[in-house]
């Protein structure tokens, strides 16, 4: 009988054993970043599927205060894009700020397999997690990671897995968003193997967003997404009238792709982080404030504070505070998220012959563009020349469906192919977030 066996990788994949389709080509994970990977198991109970585990640690972080998971959806294409999870820049711009670690799963599910067998953390994907948080701790130098709070991002299928894990371990999760998938709170005839999930009285206390895309079920009923729409307002239905801190994000452009929702999730999370995240290790999580939060109808395009909500509270949009209130309201809208705050300038540009290169930081709010490259105070070029994103506002990483870079990973470099042999030339970077603004 086969068990699991974790391979660490510190290198390029040929040092992995071989795989087939889509999960063949990794991106390179050497320090900060960090993998381990685990076959499949047919012994009851554990995973079905082989698994990769990438992390990436903030550089020079002392003691990790938490890991932000991001997680795929279901099938081939979904699972390969997990692969790129842990090398998003605007992501790890979150990480950064809350001393947390970044961590994407890849799940080898073949197109055609039930899953289920993942996305339900119950058939051993949510104890292979903690086992992989625990080997990457140990190689990382961080054996905190084996303790520390979750903060849970999942799509479609990963929404049912992170929101399953905040019905498992509320005591453990910081906060959860939950792109257009949600754990099924009463059983389903046409889905008869899977399990509803109870809701505990401590995951009450979890901060977590439904975010379906308004052609789930909203504004489109006849697609096969259709049923996204019916599952979330069941779910938050059943949370909120207890008293549950959720909320809903309904995004006005889209179908099952990502769109622009991360411009609305990741300062949703920097909120919910800021308050519950404890600084001492081994610490509990702190709860969110009575006081300060926002409220709306589910289904209007304003918020008010929840001291001047006019009807029940309990059937009531929940938001942290006023800010994300704001922002909520632009999101729901157009998502067009407003961000006044220039991104962070590149660091460490160095040319050698004509290439040059530079390392560089995303902004929180709006993430990265791209770069304006200068050369004796005067445009030069703009890298990407064309930016691309076929699922909401371009970047410079790219974005699959599943809200992660693109393969292979683009690199902070241009060469000068009109220099003169020669002569001198003075050169400058700038980085541009997606609201178009530009750093020093």
């Amino acid at each position: 009988m086969r068990t699991f066996l974790a391979v660490v990788v510190l290198s390029l994949i040929t040092h992995l054993p071989a795989q087939q389709g889509p999960y063949e080509v990794f991106p390179e994970a050497t320090p900060p970043y960090y993998r381990v990977r685990y076959e499949a198991s047919d012994k009851p109970g554990d995973l079905i599927f082989p698994v990769n585990h990438t992390i990436w640690i903030p550089p020079g972080v002392r003691t990790l205060r938490g890991v932000i998971v991001h997680q795929h959806g279901c099938g081939e294409g979904s699972c390969k894009s997990g692969l790129t999870g842990a090398f998003d820049l605007h992501w790890q711009a979150l990480a950064k700020r809350h001393d947390c670690a970044l961590l994407a799963p890849a799940y080898e599910q073949p197109q055609t397999a039930d899953c289920q067998r993942w996305c339900d953390p119950r058939h051993g994907s949510a104890a292979v997690l903690q086992r992989a948080l625990a080997d990457l701790g140990a190689r990382s130098g961080h054996p905190e990671l084996a303790t520390v709070p979750w903060a849970l991002w999942g799509h479609s299928g990963g929404g049912h897995w992170a929101g399953g894990m905040a019905m498992l371990y509320p005591e453990r999760v910081a906060a959860v968003w939950l792109r257009s998938g949600v754990p099924l709170m009463q059983p389903d005839p046409a889905r008869p193997t899977i399990r509803p999930h109870e809701v505990p009285e401590a995951a009450l206390q979890v901060p977590m967003m439904c975010n379906p895309g308004t052609k789930e079920g909203v504004t489109e009923k006849g697609n096969r997404f259709a049923s996204v729409w019916p599952a979330n307002e069941a779910f938050f239905t059943a949370v909120r009238r207890r008293g549950g801190l959720v909320g809903v994000a309904i995004d006005p452009l889209t179908s099952h792709e990502c769109g622009n929702q991360r411009y609305l999730a990741i300062p949703w999370f920097d909120a919910c982080l800021t308050v519950r995240l404890p600084k001492r290790p081994g610490a509990r999580l702190h709860p969110m404030p009575a006081t300060g939060a926002w409220l709306a109808a589910l289904g209007s395009t304003e918020a008010v504070p929840a001291g001047k909500f006019p009807g029940d509270t309990r059937r009531a949009i929940w938001l942290p505070n006023e800010a994300i209130a704001k922002a909520w309201e632009h999101y729901v809208r157009d998502t067009v998220v407003p961000d006044t705050t220039p991104p962070p300038a590149p660091t460490n540009l160095q040319l050698v012959g004509r290439e040059l290169t530079w390392t560089a930081e995303a902004d929180l709010e709006s993430g990265l563009a791209g770069f304006i490259i200068e050369r004796d105070g005067q445009p030069l070029a703009r890298l990407p020349g064309q930016p691309k994103n076929p699922y909401g506002r371009p970047v410079f990483q790219g974005l699959q469906y599943s809200d992660t870079p693109v393969q292979p990973l683009v690199r902070m470099i241009f060469t000068d192919t009109t220099a003169e042999p020669g002569r001198n030339y003075r050169y400058r970077v700038r980085a541009v977030n997606t609201a178009g603004l530009t750093s020093d």
